[in-house]
């Protein structure tokens, strides 16, 4: 997939995510097969104040590798400097987001909220193309629309991509569905089927299995695929897209030595690039997410909050690491090493006794 004169291959990309796509993170998926990876939404005013915190967000992948800079703002010149900013640093793509939810985002009226400025948008969009060089592509990621009421995601990408943008990413939700309910993929087929077959259309929301990227691709017809929440704990899932779109067999989720081997890849990433403040806090973050389905796992999370040096929280992370790969290495060894997965309704109803402290009955009303 091509986006401008950059070749991306099959496009299976890692969606920017605030707290989350840090450098660490990114180059665990880079390693695993993502196309591209974009750093966590980075306020532009923030950025031109050279607020150090923004600032330091702008990471450059490892090894040379290609990576996005998402940036978010509504004014033209504010968001042009902050473009310059990126390309300093290396970006070879930059992308403006418009489909940010957060109430502390819409609240500045940016983000998600410019889908009711369309005109506005398209001003934004033609500062940063005439700012940056030809060669950086300027990308936009939007959602369906802002609610029920103004569904417009075809309308919007068209005047985008009449201002200039190379690709365009389709969050399959509204603004008032925030990251609940389930995507809704119409609005990104619609998408597809207004743009020229030369700008590419990125489907996102929901993909965390092979099959949830199939169907995107194949009920959207998009051009590639993003994929945010799906590889929290699972940058596999990057592994195993690639082996498809190369026709090869799907290796498959990871044994329990490379689920170590990659946890322990991503700990000694954020020694290397998390400030000392927050160190603990990122390690405790891998140890969920690479403890998660696994037998004991809900235990060491809760251990992982009673420690408060690092390399002793990394040595913890060992001690499972290599009680569960003894204790899987009987006939059905691998199957004890894995947790019984909890019912959902089940999990949400005990969560909600444990807040009232009384009895609570499922809402048959409610969707799951």
């Amino acid at each position: 997939m091509r986006v401008g004169e950059l070749d991306f291959g099959p496009g299976i990309y890692l969606a920017p995510m605030e707290a989350v796509t840090d450098l660490p993170f990114r180059t665990i998926c880079e390693e695993l097969g993502a196309s591209l990876t974009f750093t966590e939404f980075l306020s532009a005013d923030a950025l031109t104040r050279g607020a150090a915190k923004a600032v330091k967000r702008m990471w450059p992948s490892r090894e040379g590798r290609r990576f996005a800079v998402q940036i978010f703002g509504r004014e033209a010149t504010v968001l042009a400097r902050a473009a310059e900013m990126a390309v300093e640093v290396g970006a070879s793509v930059l992308d403006i987001n418009m489909g940010c939810p957060a109430k502390k985002v819409t609240a500045g009226v940016c983000g998600s909220a410019l889908m009711r400025e369309p005109a506005l948008a398209a001003r934004l969009v033609a500062a940063v193309r005439a700012a940056i060089p030809s060669k950086i592509p300027v990308t936009v990621k939007h959602r369906a629309g802002w609610d029920d009421s103004c569904v417009n995601a075809p309308e919007f990408a068209q005047r985008l991509v009449d201002a200039g943008a190379a690709l365009i990413t389709v969050h399959g939700r509204t603004r008032a569905q925030g990251f609940s309910g389930s995507v809704r993929l119409p609005p990104i087929a619609g998408v597809r089927a207004v743009l020229p077959a030369t700008i590419p259309v990125i489907g996102n929301g929901d993909v965390k299995t092979v099959e949830d990227y199939q169907r995107m691709k194949r009920e959207t017809g998009c051009d590639g695929v993003m994929i945010g929440r799906g590889a929290m704990g699972n940058p596999w899932l990057f592994r195993s897209l690639q082996a498809l779109e190369r026709g090869e067999a799907d290796p498959g989720p990871p044994t329990l030595a490379e689920r170590q081997t990659v946890w322990r890849r991503h700990a000694d990433l954020v020694f290397e690039h998390a400030v000392e403040k927050m160190r603990l806090h990122e390690l405790r973050k891998t140890m969920a997410w690479y403890s998660r389905g696994l037998r004991g796992g809900a235990e060491l999370r809760q251990r992982s909050f009673t420690q408060n040096d690092p390399q002793t929280l990394v040595d913890l992370g060992e001690a499972f690491f290599d009680r569960l790969q003894n204790v899987a290495q009987g006939p059905e060894g691998a199957a004890l090493a894995l947790s019984v997965p909890a019912d959902p309704v089940a999990k949400s109803i005990a969560r909600q006794e444990r807040r009232s402290g009384g009895h609570v009955e499922a809402d048959e009303g409610c969707a799951a």
